[in-house]
């Protein structure tokens, strides 16, 4: 039988590992990966990343808590994907403070690195203005953290296992 649910990724150690297929629709005239589908591909895998440990966004969200918010992105290209490639993409926990939390989000074709972004979010009340995250959510994060060892320009050595 076939699980109803979508594919939500999975965690290797302190690593969440998300895949995805490139599509026609994700390629531009050049037949390679239009550029800001990463950003997509890089927002599913961290929004699957945090349902998987427990923080449901939606329900903080509706509670008038607040969410996450991305507050800083950086991302570097490294080669372009292509149609029907298969891309992973890795989600780590580089820092957690208590109202912040940065990423090191990087997506693979093999052992290829294709794209790097660092990402940071802040947990915003529904006025925008940046607070502490939830006890439970701040707990959820830091067992995922697991500081990553980088080059120069901010990307980990190491790509999937």
């Amino acid at each position: 039988m076939i699980s109803p649910e979508p594919p939500s990724g999975r965690f290797d150690g302190a690593r969440h590992l998300f895949a995805v297929r490139v599509y026609f629709e994700d390629t531009d005239l050049s037949g390679v990966v239009y550029h800001a589908n990463y950003l997509r591909w890089f927002e599913r895998a961290r929004s699957d990343m945090l349902r998987l440990i427990g923080i449901e966004q939606r329900a903080a969200h509706d509670a008038g808590e607040g969410a996450y918010a991305v507050t800083d992105m950086g991302l570097r290209y490294h080669r372009p994907a292509r149609l029907d490639d298969v891309v992973l993409i890795e989600s780590r926990v580089e820092a957690v403070t208590p109202a912040t939390c940065r990423l090191l989000q990087q997506a693979f074709r093999g052992t290829e690195l294709l794209c790097a972004a660092t990402v940071r979010v802040a947990f915003v009340a529904p006025s925008g203005r940046a607070r502490r995250q939830p006890p439970a959510w701040l707990a959820a994060i830091q067992s995922v953290h697991e500081p990553v060892t980088a080059d120069g320009a901010g990307h980990a050595l190491k790509g999937p296992a």
